[in-house]
């Protein structure tokens, strides 16, 4: 019988007639193993006199343990990209990351939180659902287990987010629509619960104010961060009177959906519309036609996101600075050519 100083987790293995791992997952509490398993494994415990070193398990679980990746929205090619980034570091590093979509449900996103705790997870990438509290993260704060914001952050929050630069992508897209010769404009999709959405239209407006466009030609139309969203944008904002010639989307996504509703009025998007995106996902180069978009290379802020979530874990601390990532505009043909700041609007064509 092994003495309790030099008792190992290979000698509880041994006695209880498992693995190793078994052996370990039962010291975390996890819930993954039968309870007649952890009966036997916490009696070979017993037995052999092993004390479990906190400590030593952190250091392991520093190198080995599981990091959450809880995504707001998987069926937006633009997080899948930032997953994808993300995924690549943590392989690299011989971490399999466990992968979570809440699909913009803060209480999905309470239980999937609930869940990684249980199971001991090393640390967490996080992008909020929409209604999400700042206070829904203090119990993990509290735990000491490192959170990482992708994309959108929380307010008076000090996790550390990486995000692009939103404001500046938003004030280039609108001047290039200015440069364009728009004199009406629009900004479709997102909400004012969101963070992003007042970084994004804050550039939006800050652009239109410092290049001429008044407060009456502008159109600030909430919706859904989709297709579907973007889609409803449009109909509303052509409902008007005097309905903008040019929209700066909150996503790609609210974009396709916006020249997807062209489409079914029998326009195009650049020819009769001009319509800008945000993310640059890949599908917007090769859409027809090709979308202009604020580029922000989604694999690369989900790189650096799980870069910062390995550094955490290894210095032993919650704390790590904010880092917002440079953009630019990818221009490309869903903007038209340049038009006569007194040419014919989207009302009169249609």
């Amino acid at each position: 019988m092994a003495s309790r100083a030099k008792a190992t987790i290979l000698d509880i293995a041994r006695e209880a007639g498992v693995s190793k791992s078994t052996v370990s997952l039962v010291l975390q509490g996890s819930g993954l193993i039968r309870p007649e398993t952890a009966v036997k494994v916490r009696k070979a415990i017993e037995d052999v006199g092993y004390v479990y070193n906190r400590g030593a398990a952190n250091l392991r679980k520093a190198h080995s343990n599981v990091i959450g990746m809880v995504i707001n929205d998987l069926t937006n090619p633009f997080f899948a990209e930032l997953a994808v980034g993300m995924e690549r570091v943590f392989q690299a590093a011989g971490i399999v990351p466990f992968i979570a979509n809440t699909a913009e449900n803060p209480v999905r996103q309470e239980e999937v939180l609930k869940s990684l705790m249980e199971q001991g997870v090393a640390g967490l990438i996080v992008s909020p659902a929409r209604g999400t509290t700042p206070g829904a993260f203090r119990r993990i704060e509290a735990a000491g287990v490192p959170v990482v914001f992708a994309m959108r952050r929380l307010p008076e929050s000090r996790i550390p987010a990486i995000a692009p630069d939103n404001h500046r992508g938003a004030y280039l897209a609108t001047q290039h629509l200015i440069g364009k010769g728009h004199r009406r404009l629009a900004f479709f999709g997102g909400s004012s619960d969101l963070v992003v959405y007042h970084d994004r239209l804050g550039g939006f407006l800050e652009a239109c104010e410092a290049l001429g466009i008044s407060a009456a030609d502008r159109t600030i139309v909430e919706g859904e961060t989709s297709r579907r969203g973007g889609m409803a944008c449009l109909e509303t904002a052509l409902a008007a009177p005097e309905p903008p010639t040019a929209a700066l989307c909150f996503n790609d996504a609210v974009a396709f959906g916006a020249m997807l509703a062209l489409r079914k009025r029998g326009l195009e998007a650049g020819a009769d519309f001009a319509v800008v995106g945000f993310d640059d996902v890949a599908e917007a180069e090769h859409y027809m036609p090709a979308l202009t978009s604020v580029a922000v290379d989604s694999a690369g802020l989900g790189e650096r996101a799980a870069h910062v979530m390995l550094k955490m874990i290894q210095s032993r601390t919650t704390r790590a600075e904010d880092h917002i990532g440079a953009v630019s505009l990818a221009v490309r043909e869903s903007c038209g050519p340049d038009r006569n700041a007194r040419g014919a609007g989207m009302g009169d064509a249609a």
